[in-house]
C-alpha cells in the first residue's frame, strides 16, 4: 500500500504542476479557457481525491498512527515521527481541501481570466501544501 501512495504521489504532484502552470499561461496571454484547460484541472483533481483515498487507508494500518494513539508524547518529540503521523496527513488533507474548493470556485466565475486566476489561487495553494510536508528523504531512497 505505500508502494502506491508513494508511486501515485509522483502523478499528483506533476498533474498539480501542469495544472498551475497551465492556468498562469492561460492568464498571462489572456487565452479562452477551454475543455483541455477543465479537464487538466479536473483530471488534477480526481487524481488528488485518489491519492488522499489511499493515504488515509495507509495512514490508518501504518504504525505511526499507532505509535500516535498509544505514545502521543513521544510522536510529538521526535521530528521525523512527528512529520510522519501528523504533520504529513494534516497537511495533505489541507491540501485536497484547496484543490476541492478551487475547482468548484472555477465553475462559478464567468470570465476565462477568473477561472485561470482561481485554479492558479486554489491548486497552486495546494501544491504549496503538498510540497512542504512529503517526506523527502522518504522519496528519494
Amino acid at each position: 500500500m505505500i508502494d502506491i501512495h508513494s508511486y501515485w504521489a509522483y502523478l499528483v504532484v506533476i498533474l498539480l504542476v501542469i495544472a498551475v502552470v497551465n492556468a498562469i499561461i492561460g492568464l498571462t496571454q489572456k487565452k479562452q479557457f477551454t475543455d483541455k484547460d477543465l479537464r487538466i484541472g479536473l483530471f488534477t483533481l480526481i487524481v488528488s481525491h485518489i491519492q488522499l483515498l489511499i493515504g488515509l487507508t495507509w495512514y490508518f494500518m501504518s504504525p505511526y498512527f499507532s505509535m500516535l494513539t498509544s505514545n502521543t508524547a513521544e510522536v510529538m518529540k521526535t521530528k521525523e515521527l512527528r512529520l510522519l503521523a501528523l504533520e504529513h496527513p494534516v497537511m495533505m488533507i489541507l491540501a485536497l481541501v484547496l484543490i476541492t474548493i478551487g475547482w468548484s470556485k472555477h465553475k462559478k466565475k464567468t470570465t476565462d481570466a477568473a477561472k485561470f486566476k482561481t485554479f492558479i489561487i486554489f491548486y497552486g495553494l495546494g501544491l504549496v501544501f503538498i510540497l512542504s510536508k512529503i517526506p523527502w528523504t522518504n522519496w528519494f531512497n
